[in-house]
């Protein structure tokens, strides 16, 4: 039995390539209605995402500049899946080419969708314990990062205060949260 929520998609166009993402047109049918409407899809890879930390609990963190707020912001390092890659070879990856850093364990804290009204890609959030600064970072071409490392005790604060406002990376670290029975702590 069809779940009497969904739209039955009756058109789908592709709108336009945004070269991170590409745009399209869905037409869909109201399920108790019958009006159509026409709804527009952002489809992008998926993403990663890394909460980094040192052998002495600190976290590796990255600022950069962000078009969206026009301004430099505190993150942790992630990107984009390359077609083919698997999620955590791309956290691995980002990891390295963002920050330099390598790390010896690694652990999945969880996937969530980043905004499912208008797209259906994935966000994938992994812990890489005892990172090290091994490598020179090495940015894509629209990139420049400067790397920093705070304690992990202190990420509490920066999100309450909002120096850490980014909606996934508080994701991320709400998944560290869930992970270590409700606070930030290596688990």
């Amino acid at each position: 039995m069809q779940d009497p929520l969904v739209w039955r998609v009756i058109s789908q166009e592709a709108a336009h390539d945004y070269r991170i993402f590409q745009t399209r047109w869905v037409k869909a049918v109201h399920p108790t209605t019958g009006d159509v409407r026409k709804f527009v899809v952002l489809d992008s890879t998926d993403w990663v995402n890394v909460i980094a930390l040192t052998p002495d609990d600190e976290v590796v963190l990255i600022r950069q500049f962000r078009a969206g707020t026009n301004q430099v912001e505190l993150e942790i390092p992630g990107g984009m899946v390359d077609p083919g890659e698997d999620p955590r070879a791309a956290a691995e990856r980002e990891l390295r080419e963002e920050t330099g850093y390598v790390a010896s364990s690694w652990r999945s804290l969880g996937v969530v969708r980043p905004n499912p009204a208008i797209q259906g890609n994935r966000l994938h959030t992994f812990l890489a314990l005892d990172a090290v600064p091994r490598d020179t970072p090495t940015f894509d071409a629209g990139e420049l990062c400067e790397t920093e490392t705070r304690s992990l005790a202190s990420v509490t604060e920066m999100l309450r205060e909002g120096t850490i406002d980014h909606a996934l990376v508080v994701n991320a670290f709400t998944h560290l949260m869930l992970a270590t029975g409700g606070s930030l702590r290596r688990p």
